[in-house]
């Protein structure tokens, strides 16, 4: 069965088409637009209209690309920011007069179910209990398990977030991170009092941040997902790529050559979120995983 997922975040549109047939998973092709839907939502509670405007001409750029390659079934999932915005019907109205499916506004828990499902189904099960984290725009999923969820908790400290509330210029400044650091911290305990993030004996982070702060520690130089993923990465590696990116001019780190345009401006925040993991969860590395949930959407369909 050929089935599309499409996740809409606080800062990026993804769509994976893939053919599943029993445990035979194929990807067919995998897109991802920087849309920054979430824009000024931690401020106002709404979506800012040119943020929906962006993020529909995406998805007309995915409707097409559904269509050409034959897809059975979709399945489209809007997670933090579409929580969070009191005008959520417009954009939700927006995707259904392109695709015929109206999104699922999935709440953090079921973000972190379907990320887990994701992220642990290339890993041998003798390596879990796994600590999976998935840092977004808008929020943090943490979950934990070995062949199923057992505990799950999401908190909103994403990169946009965090980028929005604490760092108003492109030079931060020391209080600034100090701030952002005490707000993170917070955060991560609220979740530890669900989810007991210490106990797991492998840490998996998925989505772009933790893929950025990778290629950082690989010393990519371009991204390239092959090399990225299930690779370790030492806890010093995190702390030295996240000190890199608040010390770089924002021209700098957009000329990295594994950056993505859409992520120059909130990668000192997101790098700072998994430093912060990594010291609260007492985890020596963590594995960057290219599956995530957009993985266990396919999956879902089959």
């Amino acid at each position: 069965m050929r089935v599309a997922a499409i996740d809409c975040g606080t800062n990026s549109i993804r769509l994976l088409i893939a053919d599943i047939e029993g445990n035979s998973f194929r990807e067919v092709t995998r897109l991802m637009e920087v849309v920054r839907l979430g824009q000024g939502v931690d401020q106002t509670g709404q979506f800012h209209p040119d943020a929906i405007a962006r993020t529909l001409a995406a998805v007309d750029k995915y409707a097409a690309e559904i269509a050409k390659r034959g897809v059975e079934k979709i399945r489209f999932c809007a997670t933090s920011a579409t929580r969070d915005a009191t005008n959520r019907d417009l954009f939700i109205e927006g995707v259904f007069e392109r695709l015929g499916v109206r999104p699922e506004v999935i709440s953090g828990e079921e973000e972190a179910s379907l990320s887990f499902k994701g992220a642990t189904k290339d890993l041998p099960e003798s390596d879990g209990p796994f600590l999976v984290v998935d840092i977004g725009g808008g929020s943090t999923e943490f979950v934990i398990g070995i062949s199923h969820v057992e505990a799950a908790k999401s908190v909103n400290i994403g990169c946009v977030r965090m980028t929005e509330r604490h760092f108003a210029s492109n030079d931060p400044e020391p209080g600034e991170i100090a701030a952002a650091t005490q707000d993170i911290d917070e955060a991560i305990a609220q979740a530890a009092k669900v989810v007991p993030i210490t106990t797991a004996k492998t840490l998996i982070a998925v989505a772009g941040t933790a893929t950025t702060v990778a290629a950082a520690a690989l010393k990519l130089p371009e991204y390239d997902r092959y090399a990225i993923h299930l690779s370790h990465i030492a806890a010093e590696e995190v702390h030295a790529a996240s000190k890199m990116f608040f010390a770089l001019k924002r021209e700098d780190r957009a000329a990295l050559g594994y950056m993505h345009p859409g992520r120059v401006d909130v990668i000192p925040a997101g790098s700072l979120v998994l430093s912060r993991i990594m010291i609260a969860t007492g985890a020596k590395e963590f594995i960057a995983s290219e599956s995530d949930i957009l993985d266990g959407m396919a999956w879902s369909l089959a």
